[in-house]
């Protein structure tokens, strides 16, 4: 029987999701092998009869933790789906501000404490929630992953990510160093598994595949040296999507 797989956002611009939605034609082949349940992107079916859940978006709400438990619990297996998943993404960088401070920039003096479409806590990964069993990092997710996900769990087998960084894929494609360029570049501590994609297009990595769990000190020390950099430097760049030093941990 096909795996029953459904997908589901919280705060998020859904743009990993629109990914999978622009794999076009070869979603025919992804369905040959799983059966897409629930997918609002693209379907109005919606069933909570899956076994994987693909998850986008940081939880911010307790409303919205009570839907993740729920779904955790239909769930066989729950992927976290995209940076804002994985890490918390961008939406972390609000947990430097006070919600009413927030609430207040953003709407005036509307008072919505007590509404709790607004009761907005600190921006939370999935993880800090429920457990989550599989990660497809980035800002979006790479398509190809992804379909190398899908494949491998629908035939039984284990997927993993990447143990290595950016610097790796950017060296294979043969791409010029953008530190040489006066560029500030996240790519030798940030996970690889997207083809060094924003490097290879002359724009520096942000890191929003999430920090690698051991990264090369010696490496960064001599990036450090040579272009005359700190580590205020490097934190200042990596709290865009790993806001709270987060890192990578395997078992």
């Amino acid at each position: 029987m096909k795996v029953k797989v459904a997908f589901f956002d919280f705060a998020s611009c859904e743009g990993c999701q629109l990914q999978v939605a622009n794999l076009e034609e070869e979603i025919l082949d992804l369905i040959e092998i799983v059966d897409i349940v629930s997918f609002r992107e693209i379907s109005d079916i919606r069933l909570d009869n899956y076994d994987i859940a693909f998850v986008e978006g940081s939880i911010n709400r307790p409303m919205d933790e009570e839907r993740l438990k729920e779904i955790r619990k239909n769930a066989k297996i729950l992927v976290a789906f995209g940076s804002c998943a994985c890490l918390g993404g961008v939406n972390k960088l609000r947990n430097r501000f006070e919600r009413d401070i927030l609430l207040k920039s953003i709407y005036g003096d509307k008072n919505l404490k007590d509404n709790p479409f607004f009761n907005s806590e600190k921006a939370k990964a999935v993880d800090e929630v429920v457990k989550v069993d599989y990660y497809i990092p980035g800002c979006p997710i790479d398509r190809e992953e992804f379909k190398r996900f899908v494949t491998s769990i629908a035939l039984g087998k284990k997927f993993e990510l990447p143990n290595y960084p950016v610097c790796v894929e950017c060296k294979k494609k043969g791409n010029p160093c953008l530190f040489e360029e006066g560029k500030f570049c996240l790519g030798p501590i940030t996970l690889a598994g997207c083809d060094a994609i924003c490097p290879s297009k002359g724009s520096p990595c942000l890191g929003c595949r999430g920090i690698l769990e051991k990264p090369s000190t010696e490496y960064i020390r001599e990036i450090f040296d040579r272009y005359n950099l700190s580590y205020e430097d490097l934190a200042d760049k990596w709290n865009m999507f790993n806001f709270g030093d987060r890192v990578w941990r395997r078992e």
